[in-house]
């Protein structure tokens, strides 16, 4: 076969593109897995010009299309969203479901696009969800608030074990409020710690400064989400404020698409599912696998929490009844988690009929708790 009968048969060329914060390495294959390039090109401007164009010349070169793979990376993203624009499709890769590269016992960078290419040519790799902007941006927001909200903690915590090394013991309420947290200094300084009441100044001025951040942040999720649909039904949850609401909405946009009215799924992707052990004839069931999005997980439990705290509303639903029943039994820890994997498959009901939260069906006899009932399927 001539070489101009054997192009005119590849219809896609696969590159597998592996993606670095400074450089790019590809490697480029044709159906049949034989190599046709392999390269390396700088993630600047001119370097992704200069890859675009090689790309393009394959194309008109050998009248193709070219597809790209890409693991999920911090530049995924921007990768994806260029070369689409220039009319290549691109498969992100869920890193969690490909362990080929990681596990390899010779792992390079030009390996890693082989593997890459190679496995695209066989349409054989698992695709990441990649959220729209909008939620990209709301995700960025809330772990931005979150890095805060455990700075500003760390700070506290350090502030009452200084404290209680110089004989004064002091409880939370003591650093929520300026006033108090002055008197805290003043204390200090009546005792003859001149040093480290200054230095307890410096710290509280870097909380109160922290505080402020945090609520201009705040008020920044509240613009980016006043339109939010998703945000107004989760609020429709007794326990379930705005943060938490929000918390929720930036990470499940799309739920059908990516889930296809799969509770189990949506459960595996918060990380609430437990860890199964197989052998033989032997199950056993381990803690939550924890895999997922941690805000995400966190929101989850907070909204449990808030749930249980309410229990002059709640008290008398059948999640609370069991939740009571269970931690009796087993222990707090494990009866919340056990409650937020119910609460969570409410949740999902409620997003996949857009419908608000219904207390109706919280009582015993009425209560649903498998999302093939709660969503009629």
């Amino acid at each position: 076969m001539g070489r101009k009968q054997r192009e005119e048969k590849i219809e896609q060329l696969s590159v597998g593109v592996d993606l670095h914060k400074s450089q790019l390495t590809i490697c480029v294959m044709r159906e049949d897995g034989e190599l046709v390039q392999e390269g390396m090109y700088r993630t600047t401007a001119e370097g992704y010009r200069s890859f675009v164009q090689k790309m393009h010349e394959w194309e008109q070169e050998l009248g193709c299309s070219v597809a790209m793979a890409v693991e999920t990376t911090g530049n995924a993203r921007y990768f994806r969203n260029r070369m689409e624009a220039e009319g290549f499709s691109v498969v992100v890769v869920n890193t969690n479901k490909f362990k080929v590269i990681s596990q390899s016992t010779k792992k390079n960078d030009r390996g890693d696009a082989a593997t890459l290419a190679y496995y695209l040519g066989k349409d054989m790799l698992p695709e990441s969800h990649l959220a729209d902007q909008s939620s990209e941006e709301l995700r960025r927001m809330i772990k931005c608030r979150s890095l805060l909200v455990s700075s500003m903690v760390k700070m506290k915590n350090q502030i009452h074990g200084m404290l209680l090394g110089y004989g004064i013991a002091t409880k939370a309420a003591q650093l929520q409020s300026n006033k108090k947290r002055q008197a805290l200094v003043k204390d200090l300084a009546d005792q003859g710690f001149t040093e480290a009441a200054a230095s307890l100044e410096v710290i509280l001025g870097i909380i109160e400064g922290v505080q402020e951040q945090i609520k201009v942040l705040e008020k920044r999720l509240r613009e980016m989400t006043k339109d939010d649909e998703d945000v107004e039904l989760l609020m429709t949850i007794p326990g379930v404020g705005f943060l938490t609401a929000s918390s929720i909405a930036a990470y499940t946009k799309d739920l059908d698409k990516r889930f296809c009215g799969d509770f189990k799924r949506f459960a595996s992707y918060v990380g609430i599912v437990p860890s199964v052990h197989n052998s033989s004839e032997t199950v056993h069931m381990g803690r939550i696998t924890k895999h997922g999005p941690q805000e995400l997980r966190t929101a989850f439990v907070q909204a449990t929490m808030g749930m249980i705290r309410l229990s002059k509303i709640t008290g008398e639903w059948r999640l609370m009844t069991d939740y009571r029943a269970m931690k009796t039994g087993k222990g707090s820890g494990k009866s919340i988690i056990a409650t937020t994997r119910k609460l969570a498959r409410i949740i999902f009901a409620m997003l996949h009929n857009r419908e608000p939260f219904n207390p109706a069906l919280m009582v015993r006899d009425k209560c649903l708790f498998t999302v093939e009932e709660v969503i009629g399927a």
